[in-house]
């Protein structure tokens, strides 16, 4: 289909759901960069000439601290993330998609509070852990949401807008910081962070529950009312609801509506229910990695997702400008800049590549641009060639956006059935989370012991491993109906 056909039929109601979901997104990737430009101010490394007193007289203007103290403030936030990663999935299967997004925004409102605000280490970092859950949460939930609101046909281009908008984050931030690293105006850069979140707290109020998570609860005329609305006239929903497993998704007055539900409360206590209106037990995360039709997938996906940062991605993203500063010559905070819009535009122009290429496909091609990447940029730090080195980030940058960088966020949901996304989504961000934190932590310690830019040829060995685990272990999902086709099962499943 042309682009600018369906894009005309997508309805503004759609888009304004999917604008206040992929708000989430964009503050993990805030609050993931928030202190990497301001960081010399904030820590008292770089004196202001601005006067000390020029945002809160009752604050200090700084907050001294040493490396390790640095990296305890830093990492604390991808321990919130952890937490909120194991717990977001579960809660988003009980509570719905919705309502699990609403109360991320409390994390996001709160965590700032405490940033902005910090007289101290211990305050600071606790309000880092906050921000941390809210966001472990919120990129669990977003993309299962997005995965059942998107139509059909694009759900991978829809899906990578989470990668989009965690981009977004990093840049606006650093945006923030490149302006206001001064005096005390860093706390506003951290503040902005909870008006952000306050904006999406509103905007959720006006938004629609998920119609697949709707319906699995039992509720498919409701479901069907809700996905009318999200796809409006022009859309045929009938082949998506034919894919709910429940029979209440026709039309029904108010008084076969009546029956229905009497006939159903009579069923259910007599012993023998129709289960049309029965809700799906959504499985827990042992219950999930037990399963024989879900173990497969968990693995795929965890796998998938411990790739994304154990090629390296994030060593450039967080410790990329002292990694270069010396060969480059260039002003750190509009390297970090320039290193950012480029992740945005790679990312979002390579979207349409997830539907008409495959996933498969992209991650393959993803995986193998940053194993080059690395090699040359091994090559080029450690023999001080700085034309190659600056190349070589720029590949490896745009390699990740291609596939790396989205299409991990959107597997869980194509490949189990809606009983097991939520757990296999925490399993997948635990692990994701988990990684995050190795590589952040210890990147410089091991880029220090193996001598500048050595370590790269350990991320070119690990893409190779990965994408080979990718070629053989992960299947397509693309153009597949549900995850038993993905995985070629009969339609009769297992409980």
């Amino acid at each position: 289909m042309d682009p600018r056909t369906w894009f005309r039929s997508l309805t503004p109601y759609f888009l304004y759901i999917l604008f206040i979901a992929t708000i989430g997104p964009l503050l993990f990737g805030y609050h993931l960069a928030e202190l990497n430009t301001p960081q010399e101010v904030i820590t008292c490394k770089r004196k202001s000439l601005f006067s000390p007193n020029a945002a809160v007289p009752t604050l200090p203007q700084c907050i001294k601290m040493n490396p390790t103290e640095i990296g305890l403030v830093s990492s604390i936030f991808t321990l919130g993330g952890l937490i909120g990663a194991l717990t977001g999935g579960p809660l988003s299967s009980r509570l719905g998609r919705l309502r699990t997004m609403q109360f991320t925004t409390i994390f996001f409102i709160v965590g700032p509070v405490f940033e902005a605000l910090a007289p101290s280490i211990p305050v600071m970092a606790f309000g880092r852990l906050i921000s941390g859950i809210g966001a472990g949460a919120s990129v669990v939930v977003v993309p299962i949401y997005i995965s059942e609101i998107a139509p059909p046909a694009e759900k991978g281009f829809f899906g990578s807008l989470t990668q989009v908008m965690v981009n977004a984050g990093i840049f606006v931030t650093q945006l923030l910081g490149y302006f206001l690293s001064y005096g005390q105006m860093w706390r506003l850069v951290l503040a902005v962070g909870g008006a952000i979140g306050a904006a999406q707290a509103v905007g959720l109020l006006f938004s629609a529950e998920s119609p697949t998570w709707t319906a699995d609860q039992g509720k498919g005329r409701k479901a069907r009312t809700v996905l009318a609305k999200i796809r409006g006239d022009k859309f045929d929903i009938e082949d998506e609801v034919s894919g709910w497993r429940v029979d209440d998704v026709n039309e029904v007055n108010d008084e076969e509506e009546t029956l229905l539900t009497s006939d159903e409360h009579m069923s259910l206590h007599s012993g023998n229910s129709t289960g049309s209106h029965e809700k799906m037990k959504h499985l827990g995360m042992f219950e999930v990695i037990r399963h024989p039709e879900h173990n497969k997938a968990v693995l795929a996906v965890v796998m998938v997702m411990i790739a994304q940062q154990f090629t390296g991605i994030n060593s450039i993203i967080m410790y990329g400008v002292a990694l270069l500063a010396d060969l480059l010559q260039s002003n750190a905070a509009a390297l970090n800049l320039a290193v950012s819009a480029i992740n945005i535009i790679v990312t979002a122009s390579c979207a349409p590549l997830v539907d008409n290429l495959g996933r498969k496909y992209c991650l393959l091609v993803s995986i193998g641009g940053m194993g080059v990447s690395s090699l040359l940029l091994a090559i080029g730090i450690t023999r001080s060639l700085s034309v190659l080195s600056a190349v070589a980030v720029l590949f490896f940058v745009g390699s990740f956006g291609v596939g790396l960088g989205p299409i991990p966020f959107i597997l869980s949901s194509e490949l189990v059935s809606t009983d097991a996304v939520g757990a296999t989504q925490s399993w997948a961000l635990g692990a994701n989370w988990i990684s995050t934190f190795i590589v952040a932590q210890f990147f410089p310690i091991v880029n220090e012991a193996l001598g500048k830019g050595k370590i790269y040829f350990i991320f070119a060995g690990a893409a190779l491993f990965f994408g080979s685990f990718v070629a053989w272990w992960v299947p397509e999902t693309m153009g597949k109906k549900d995850a038993d086709e993905v995985w070629g099962r009969s339609n009769v499943r297992q409980d």
